[in-house]
């Protein structure tokens, strides 16, 4: 009789998990754990085509009305514009429970240069935020047409701390690791289609994208790496 895991809250429960018989746990008991043990961080599921699916989502084809199907209905929806870039049009979860693994996510939607100027033009209000960026709140008729938008990268941020064992234990050797200023380290692994950063003095940070897009999130990371060792000549 095979056995179900119980899931502790705690980050040392990724690492440990115990064990009990199936035949005494009820079915509800049974479900629930299943439960939480479905659409974790490193369940990655890889689909034909450089294709993926995490999270129940596949990045690049998947929508923001599939996200509220999987993730819950009300995502906090806008148009980011910092200073000096062109924006992006971004879904924030402030609580996501990606089976026994909780954390915020933020979903960037596929919208083109194009589209997010008309935004702007047709915008309700934009109000500042932090650092000078601007969060403008979209038209009715941008937010009809933002549902049926592929989602281009998902980003999670795990509530519980993750460190290199942790990441080399769920996600596996990774194909390649870039280096970061202050403590940070980017762990890479295009066939998953993934980028996650370990941070020593922050938070952590996973970003996914359809495989075959891997380079959208690699070729910025080596380009920044080469402005850092430039200034540091």
């Amino acid at each position: 009789m095979k056995t179900i895991a119980i899931v502790f809250a705690a980050l040392v429960a990724i690492l440990v998990l115990p064990f009990v018989p199936a035949l005494l746990s009820s079915p509800d008991e049974t479900a629930a754990s299943r439960s939480r043990e479905e659409g974790l961080p490193w369940q990655i599921e890889s689909l034909a085509g450089g294709d993926s699916r995490v999270f129940g989502l596949i990045p690049g084809r998947s929508t923001l009305a599939d996200a509220r199907r999987h993730l819950g209905p009300d995502p906090q929806v806008a148009l980011l514009v910092a200073p000096g870039e062109s924006g992006a049009v971004e879904a924030y979860y402030e609580t996501v429970s990606a089976g026994f693994v909780t954390g915020k996510m933020v979903l960037t939607l596929d919208t083109s240069l194009a589209w997010r100027e008309e935004m702007l033009k047709r915008a309700r209000k934009a109000e500042y935020m932090e650092g000078a960026t601007r969060r403008v709140e979209l038209a009715d008729e941008d937010m009809a047409r933002i549902e049926t938008t592929p989602i281009a990268v998902i980003a999670f941020i795990p509530s519980a701390q993750l460190d290199e064992q942790v990441v080399s234990q769920r996600f596996g050797a990774p194909a390649e690791r870039i280096r970061g200023a202050e403590g940070k380290e980017h762990f890479l692994y295009p066939e998953k289609g993934l980028d996650l950063l370990l941070d020593a003095k922050g938070k952590e940070l996973l970003q996914y994208v359809a495989p075959r897009e891997f380079a959208k999130l690699r070729i910025p990371l080596l380009e920044a790496t080469a402005d850092n060792k430039g200034m540091a000549r």
